[in-house]
């Protein structure tokens, strides 16, 4: 039997995973002695900010998600099957051929 990879627990914590795998940290000195700190550095603290990418690779992998990354290539899906007439006066026009051809010459 394999060794099963124990999640780091204290890692998953400190960052947030957005949908497309990137890691969200938060920003330090912001804890005590921010009136030394102009308002727009206190602003722009709060805000959230992604981890850069050579990092959150060695962290995903730690907090066991390793598979999840934001440049991988994506899935393709088949398209969507062709969507049935909404009201009975449009299936009629729209299997009736007379009405193609007759739009046509009401054209020329």
């Amino acid at each position: 039997m394999g060794y099963k990879l124990k999640p780091n627990k204290a890692v998953a914590k400190r960052f947030k995973v957005t949908a497309k795998g990137k890691l969200k940290r938060h920003h330090s000195l912001t804890s005590h002695l921010r009136s030394a700190r102009t308002a727009k550095k206190k602003r722009e603290l709060r805000r959230p900010e992604l981890l850069f990418e050579g990092h959150a690779r060695r962290l995903r992998k730690i907090m066991g998600i390793g598979g999840m990354h934001p440049y991988a290539p994506q899935k393709k899906t088949a398209p969507p099957a062709a969507e049935a007439p909404k009201s009975a006066e449009t299936a009629k026009t729209a299997a009736s051929p007379k009405t193609a051809t007759s739009a046509k010459s009401a054209k020329k």
